[in-house]
């Protein structure tokens, strides 16, 4: 039998490779970010064009390598980090494995340009679908720029599952973040299509944190810190009033490096227990040191899960931590015996002099049972003291009242009261008869009964419905009605937020928002829909801001239809919330109007009918 088995060439095993390191842009920015921190780099530029499609630059300040480093670091499994397999176990750096350069290289167009400090020139590398177009000498600043030039142009079929620039873009801010996060001593610059979207200096960990998500930020932080044997913590924690519907805010930070833990969330979320609303979420932004030795990073090919010795004790000091800083800071209550609140000295009191005692003075020989305590001087002295003065014409006040007295009728007819303005009604009221035939289950479902038998209606998903059906007709036909604000509304969002509701601020304008981006990450809202409250308004935002990033379904038609189904899922009756009898009727009459009655705008099932034969077979 002939042998089947052979070796890959090269540039297949390097596409291979690919399809674990490069899964999408934000992949590529991740991978060249993390390099340009082992490189000692102080300061790092990111350039992006059509959300890394078409072009990913990282330009940094760092060390830079020499030709030979160079033309080895697009080779696979060429790496300066590590000589020995211990070294894994002793990690301090960002990348080890030494496949990221070699993968992005064997899918897109690379160029490469880099010089050490010593060094009077440097060097051009050019690669494309790992082959090496050119090597040259070329005038350079210190450190390295890459850039990365038409990403998957050789695998048209994983080019097309990229979404749409929105959520490609949504995915690089996040890494961005991560980075940017985990080193607050370097300095970084965003560009995305020629617009400075992040421009953040050298700073501490909370300035960092307000620069990346807005001044109003700073308000929200709680400080964590924690030193233990086996774990070191600082960070902070958001207050539970500012919780969020989406988990975009939650960062674990294991030795400088962003990692995800289901087991360490639970810990943060058990110290938040009791504060936080329903469905909501806590932000932190935490930052762990242990030691290198006690933590496995090489269990996942993008590096984010670290495997731990000991889960149970970071568990509980990581809880301990937390739930400690609320209680300190007055967020939670807290037992403490040794001191009582109520006694503190108010601030504004605690160094100012105490007055002059006042002076009491007390008539002991006074007794209150004593006969004829009316004629003793003090007594008179007293009557005189606080005896109210008595009006000169006060007899005239009850004059009439006793001939009024003695008549026993009063003349009704002439007495008149207030009473309120009776309105005329269209229906007489002796003739209203309350028919209907539908009552509410578990303020959830709407039962009605019909000729064939019980339909079932999903109060939520009907509402879905008729609220998207209706403010789709309101932004093509344009017939929206606003209703002003006496009081313009003023949130606060993060810089690339405030991005995504100005690309999408002609199509709410159209259902009937208005609104414009003030400094200091604020949206003045002056107008809303007639159908949406003031107390609503945050919640429609960040719902349609968390789906235009992550868009919401892949059966939108357009950005239009996205929005629409982002206000519908927002504003819907959700279960829980009981309806009159008129109220069911309306829904119920709005939704057979629409003119997909059976569906959701998100193709579930809105109804369901129960036949009499079903209903028959039950008691059978």
């Amino acid at each position: 039998m002939s042998d089947i088995i052979q070796l890959l060439p090269d540039h297949v095993a390097n596409q291979i490779a690919a399809g674990e390191v490069v899964q999408r842009p934000a992949s590529v920015v991740k991978e060249l970010l993390e390099n340009a921190i082992d490189a000692n780099a102080t300061s790092i530029k990111l350039i992006v064009k059509d959300a890394g499609k078409t072009l990913i630059q990282v330009i940094d300040n760092g060390k830079g390598m020499s030709v030979t480093d160079a033309r080895l670091s697009f080779e696979r499994h060429a790496t300066s980090k590590i000589k020995t397999a211990d070294d894994l176990f002793a990690l301090h750096t960002k990348g080890f494995r030494g496949e990221a350069l070699a993968s992005i290289a064997a899918i897109a167009h690379v160029e490469l340009k880099t010089k050490e400090p010593n060094s009077e020139v440097g060097t051009l590398i050019k690669i494309e679908g790992s082959e090496l177009v050119k090597q040259d000498v070329v005038a350079t600043p210190t450190g390295s720029s890459i850039a990365v030039k038409n990403l998957f142009y050789n695998i048209p079929a994983r080019r097309n599952f990229l979404k749409s620039n929105t959520v490609e873009l949504r995915h690089i801010i996040d890494e961005f973040h991560r980075v940017a996060l985990a080193h607050v001593d370097v300095s970084f610059v965003l560009h995305h299509n020629e617009n400075e979207l992040f421009n953040l200096p050298v700073s501490n960990i909370r300035q960092r944190i307000v620069n990346i998500f807005g001044g109003k930020t700073n308000e929200k932080l709680v400080p964590v810190e924690e030193t233990t044997e086996v774990l070191k913590i600082k960070g902070f924690v958001a207050k539970p009033e500012f919780a969020k519907k989406t988990r975009g805010e939650q960062f674990f930070f294991v030795n400088d490096r962003f990692i995800k833990s289901s087991n360490l969330n639970h810990a943060v979320n058990s110290a938040f227990e009791g504060l936080l609303r329903s469905g909501t979420h806590a932000s932190y932004f935490l930052y762990l040191n242990v030691d290198p030795k006690s933590i496995d990073i090489n269990i996942h090919p993008t590096k984010t899960e670290i495997k731990f010795d000991d889960n149970q004790t970071l568990y509980a000091i990581l809880r301990a931590a937390v739930k400690h800083s609320l209680g300190q800071f007055s967020i939670a209550p807290v037992l403490d015996f040794q001191h009582d609140n109520n006694l503190d000295t108010p601030y504004e009191f605690k160094n100012k002099p105490i007055a002059g005692i006042p002076n009491i003075e007390v008539d002991r020989s006074f007794n209150p049972f004593e006969v004829g305590l009316s004629d003793t001087p003090r007594a008179k002295k007293s009557n005189s003291e606080f005896k109210k003065a008595t009006p000169p014409d006060w007899e005239s006040l009850y004059v009439g009242l006793e001939s009024k007295s003695n008549n026993s009728h009063i003349d009704i007819p002439q007495l008149e009261f207030e009473s309120e303005v009776i309105s005329p009604t269209i229906f007489d009221e002796t003739s209203i008869e309350v028919k209907t035939n539908s009552f509410q289950l578990q303020a959830k479902y709407i039962i009605k009964s019909v000729k064939s038998g019980l339909l079932v209606i999903d109060q939520y998903r009907a509402h879905q419905r008729v609220l998207y059906e209706t403010y789709l007709t309101q932004i093509t036909v344009n017939e929206s009605v606003s209703q002003q604000l006496l009081f313009p509304l003023s949130l606060d969002f993060s810089n690339n937020e405030i991005e995504i509701l100005l690309n999408i601020k002609s199509q709410l304008e159209q259902s009937g928002f208005q609104f414009k981006a003030l400094e200091a990450n604020t949206v003045e809202i002056s107008a809303l829909p007639s159908t949406i409250n003031q107390d609503q308004v945050q919640l429609v935002f960040e719902g349609l801001i968390n789906d235009v990033e992550n868009e919401l379904t892949n059966s939108c038609f357009s950005q239009t239809d996205l929005i629409v189904k982002s206000l519908a899922k927002s504003l819907a009756i959700k279960a829980g919330n009981t309806l009159s009898l008129e109220e069911q009727e309306n829904l119920v009459n709005s939704l057979f109007a629409c003119k997909e009655p059976t569906v959701t705008p998100f193709g579930k099932k809105v109804f369901v009918t129960l036949q009499l034969d079903e209903l028959d077979k039950k008691f059978n």
